[in-house]
């Protein structure tokens, strides 16, 4: 048999192979069944074998916020009247406003829990944008991952207002130094020349008394004669 026999077998036998090897596949993707609903195809293969599983549907997790924060809350809203007034929709667990920690006063803004999370989504909804003495109310949910561990530490304690007429008595009869008596003289002789120019200016004759200090002799009181 001569080169040329042999290469023109050899072409024949090629031409077999792929014809057969195409009905084969033909075959076997008429014969593979559609993948449905209960036979779809896994979402996980692992990775040293085994059988493929389908991973679970995640379901929505239901609304489960209970914590409500307000800002804008008006001056006098304080705890008893806010636990008094969101009262009104359901059972409050716990209530704080935010405070300044050296003056105890409100700063505006604060967290309500309630027993049940529908009444907390019904009173951010309801709230939000409220007029109440002259300021919106502003209301969100907050959710459970996002609420601080530390966020109702102390809220049970009101804080007490400062004595602020016994704070300005300290200061006003505390000891100063030689330096800080001249500055404070200095001061008041400052403002009381202003005063003066403006009752000038307003055509009042006036004399005003002069300011003794420690460091000038004080005025001889004159004595009065009997006739």
């Amino acid at each position: 048999m001569g080169a040329k026999a042999k290469k023109a077998m050899k072409k024949q036998l090629s031409k077999a192979v792929s014809a057969s090897a195409q009905k084969a596949l033909s075959a076997s993707s008429a014969q593979k069944p559609v993948p449905t609903s209960s036979t779809a195809a896994p979402d996980f293969l692992p990775l040293e074998g085994g059988p493929a599983r389908k991973l679970p549907e995640e379901k929505l997790k239901e609304d489960v916020a209970r914590v409500v924060y307000i800002s804008r809350i008006p001056h006098g809203f304080y705890e008893t009247e806010m636990q008094g007034f969101f009262g009104q929709f359901g059972v409050i667990n716990r209530l704080r406003i935010v405070r300044n920690k050296k003056t105890g006063k409100s700063k505006h803004f604060g967290f309500i829990e309630f027993e049940d999370p529908g009444v907390a989504k019904i009173v951010a909804e309801t709230m939000h944008n409220y007029l109440l003495f002259e300021c919106l109310l502003q209301t969100k949910l907050i959710p459970p991952q996002e609420v601080h561990p530390k966020l109702w530490k102390n809220s049970k304690i009101r804080a007490k207002p400062l004595n602020w007429v016994q704070i300005e008595r300290k200061r006003h009869d505390k000891e100063r130094t030689a330096e800080e008596h001249k500055k404070l003289v200095e001061k008041i002789k400052k403002r009381d020349l202003k005063r003066q120019k403006r009752i000038e200016a307003a055509g009042i004759e006036y004399k005003c008394p002069e300011i003794i200090t420690n460091d000038q002799p004080a005025p001889k009181k004159k004595k009065l004669r009997l006739k």
